[in-house]
């Protein structure tokens, strides 16, 4: 049996095949998966990546598509449509919170917080992506990030079994945790996120403020958000601006002129001319400075072994 026979058998009419990524990422970038299985509950979430772990098959859960640099020869692996987006808020006691299923907007559920008086996730109001996401990555912005907001979060591992694991079994870094360093072995499903009483007026202010933030410091348009990891004491679009790569270009991809850890899609970039850009910009700040750039974006998919190998 075919591959593609294999999958249609388990899921039916549910497998897609040979589908555009680029309208699902935050860049517009990147080819085609080869199979697409879309989600809306997770429920679905966790039949489905069981179902793909019983049959030997290698998948990617895709949420909000932003900090994921897509191959333009697109992804072999199942890619699972993670749109699992609901919310449920409560606000009973002195210790109110939220359960948010993985694929729901980390930036919608922290904005429905506020309008509900409750404080706590203002810093995430413009982070792009999910909830899954930030889990993974423990996405942070403003001084704050996921490992001082998250309670627990509902975790499907490879065994089938699902558990609530706390806060710190994650093991947390800087931009990182025990799931983003062992790739294909669990999958969120679902994450409570712990909230402060406060006032609508009092939260709404604070969301307004790191909007006002991120409008005046960040490019608009279509981008992959930030390039690469802060190194200690210091900022990588602070270096990455020093060693001159402000606004270079290659093909349709540009450095943004207004923050230089973000990179900006002027319609038609390939993932290729990013991956360029990123390795000539990390050589520069490394020639100069002597540190070594980490990137903070993740690649998907089949690259070249040279690209990949240069941004390893």
């Amino acid at each position: 049996m075919t591959r593609a026979a294999e999958l249609k058998r388990v899921f039916g009419q549910r497998l897609q095949e040979a589908v555009s990524l680029a309208r699902f990422t935050s860049s517009r970038t990147g080819g085609s998966a080869d199979f697409l299985i879309e989600i809306h509950s997770a429920g679905e979430l966790q039949e489905t990546a069981s179902g793909l772990w019983k049959i030997g098959e290698a998948f990617r859960v895709l949420g909000g598509g932003s900090n994921v640099l897509v191959a333009d020869e697109g992804v072999r692996e199942v890619v699972v449509l993670n749109q699992a987006r609901r919310a449920r808020f409560d606000q009973a006691g002195s210790h109110p919170w939220v359960r948010a299923e993985s694929g729901a907007s980390l930036g919608g559920v922290a904005r429905r917080a506020a309008e509900r008086g409750l404080s706590g996730l203002e810093w995430a109001a413009t982070v792009p992506g999910t909830v899954g996401g930030a889990v993974v990555g423990n996405a942070g912005a403003h001084g704050s990030d996921m490992a001082g907001s998250l309670e627990t979060a509902e975790i499907l591992q490879r065994n089938q079994r699902v558990e609530a694991w706390p806060v710190e079994r994650f093991e947390y870094g800087y931009r990182t945790s025990w799931l983003k360093r062992h790739p294909g072995e669990a999958v969120v499903l679902t994450a409570s996120l712990r909230l402060v009483p406060s006032t609508r007026e009092a939260a709404r202010a604070k969301v307004e403020a790191n909007v006002e933030v991120r409008q005046t410091t960040q490019p608009p348009g279509a981008s992959w958000g930030s390039m690469f990891k802060n190194p200690p004491a210091d900022y990588a679009g602070r270096l990455v601006e020093a060693a001159g790569m402000k606004g270079a270009q290659i093909g349709r991809a540009e450095i943004s002129q207004r923050h230089a850890n973000f990179f900006i899609n002027n319609g038609g970039a390939r993932a290729t001319d990013v991956a360029r850009l990123l390795i000539q910009a990390r050589r520069r700040v490394q020639e100069k400075t002597g540190i070594d750039l980490e990137l903070e974006i993740e690649l998907i998919g089949e690259w070249p072994p040279d690209l990949r190998e240069a941004l390893a």
